[in-house]
């Protein structure tokens, strides 16, 4: 891997890219961003863009794309059927996957629902190293079950394991030897962790578990959403893929598998979604989905611009100057922040920053959503939007119970090519002032809340003052500061 090193400045994080195009910000007066929670709900997903300074909610769409892609978009063959644009995308697809087969679909959750509809039948599991919230919604829709398998280390916020997406090999060994090939519809496997920090998955966890299937004639499915940062992680972290290419980690990869599906609103930085398969018969059930629910099979509910800036988007996949570019940001942010003692989910890994809200608010109990709290109080004093990861992204058992999370996180995403340095380090300041005030931060409490999702469209309120109290420390120690 090429090295830049540094003789006079700190070490920092290089672009190997230059900005031609930019968007305004504001940073709303701190009365309008009291307004705004209020009326959002104290829920991210209910603010509006315009009332955002830092957008850290999500990686999904909003990557920089790049002057390839954007150029490539106005060459594109728009057609209804038959488009050269998809044909292109599907050759890139499946070479660089070895795959036989392709279905594009709008984004990675109708992928998931494809393949939900499928390949699962009433009463069936779907091992995981761990769910997606999406991914987990569409197999208990279609009658599933979801079983978890994520190494011990997984749900450690503070660890030295490089690899704690991996998965407890002897505990889905055992599961399989019980419950029997017939009740498991397929293995599922996400590479990057999205719900318990983007913590990548080693080339030896997708072999074993691949191995295992293959003894017990199961389909292994990957998606590959976040593959981009996972690979970065195997060719620097894992000692057998430091001499390998790029190309052929994705291969090492992709032909343990049976189905990879993606969204390329993540791996591509463009904005639609495909799956790959190796089997026809597997590949004909979806295909035939496709008309009823994307579309049609040379578009799948994608503009045809979009198609041609995802093909350019899985070739540049394969630069590791663009693998590279979130994960440096995102460890150089998480170690601002653990230096000045702000509990961070450690190693560092892809998709953005994640600070473990039990150790930073050990004072809000999880049934009053800390994360989601400590996001409201990020936005009050910095117009910054994250997104919780924990109970809040939960929803209620059958009964009406919480189901608690096993991690509280406030995730705070860092897509690819759109941050400065300078904006990293206004948002780490901030959260290290919260730091210093975290006692005056409360819980949340529900006052609109959906069944399915809820976090996406739920309303809470804070539980007693605490917003106000937030507020005047601000107005105290930053005096009129925006």
């Amino acid at each position: 891997m090429p090295e830049i090193k540094f003789i006079k400045s700190p070490e920092v994080p290089l672009e190997m890219h230059k900005v031609r195009v930019v968007q305004k910000l504001t940073l709303l007066p701190l009365e309008e961003r009291i307004k705004k929670n209020e009326e959002s709900g104290n829920n991210a997903h209910l603010l509006k863009n315009e009332d955002v300074f830092i957008d850290m909610l999500t990686d999904s769409g909003v990557n920089a794309m790049s002057d390839r892609q954007l150029s490539a978009m106005m060459a594109a063959d728009d057609a209804y059927a038959g488009s050269a644009s998809y044909y292109k995308l599907e050759k890139i697809v499946c070479e660089i996957f070895g795959m036989k087969f392709f279905v594009p679909a709008h984004q990675g959750r109708a992928c998931e629902h494809l393949l939900c509809e499928t390949l699962v039948k009433p009463g069936q599991y779907v091992p995981m190293n761990h769910h997606f919230t999406t991914a987990r919604a569409h197999v208990l829709k279609v009658g599933g079950l979801v079983e978890e398998f994520i190494h011990k280390e997984g749900f450690n916020a503070q660890s030295n394991r490089p690899f704690k997406g991996d998965v407890d090999i002897k505990k889905l060994r055992k599961f399989i030897e019980k419950e029997g090939r017939e009740k498991i519809a397929f293995v599922r496997m996400e590479a990057g962790t999205n719900l318990i920090g983007g913590q990548p998955v080693s080339l030896e966890s997708f072999r074993a578990v691949g191995e295992l299937c293959r003894e017990f004639k199961l389909k292994y499915v990957l998606d590959a959403s976040l593959l981009a940062d996972n690979i970065y992680f195997n060719k620097t972290r894992e000692a057998e893929c430091k001499d390998m290419s790029i190309k052929d980690i994705i291969r090492a990869i992709s032909d343990q598998f049976d189905i990879i599906y993606f969204s390329a609103r993540k791996i591509t930085c463009a904005r639609g979604g495909g799956m790959c398969y190796r089997n026809k018969k597997d590949y004909l059930k979806a295909r035939d989905l496709i008309p009823l629910y994307e579309g049609f099979l040379t578009y799948g509910g994608m503009s045809i611009r979009e198609i041609e800036a995802m093909a350019i988007g899985m070739e540049e996949t394969l630069s590791f100057d663009m693998i590279s570019q979130g994960p440096i940001f995102i460890a150089e942010m998480t170690r601002l922040l653990t230096e000045q003692g702000v509990p961070m989910v450690t190693p560092p890994g892809g998709l953005g920053v994640h600070i473990d809200c039990t150790k930073f608010l050990p004072h809000v109990p999880a049934n009053q959503y800390p994360g989601g709290a400590l996001h409201s109080a990020l936005y009050l004093v910095a117009g910054i939007r994250g997104t919780e990861r924990g109970t809040l992204s939960e929803d209620r058992d059958e009964d009406g119970n919480e189901v608690i999370a096993k991690m509280e996180l406030l995730r705070l995403a860092l897509p690819r090519r759109v941050f400065t340095l300078s904006q990293v380090h206004f948002a780490s300041d901030r959260i290290m002032w919260l730091y210093e005030n975290r006692d005056l931060i409360g819980g949340l409490e529900f006052v609109d809340e959906p069944k399915i999702l809820r976090f996406f469209f739920g309303k809470l309120k804070p539980i007693g003052d605490w917003q106000d109290k937030l507020v005047k420390k601000f107005r105290k120690d930053f005096g009129d500061s925006l």
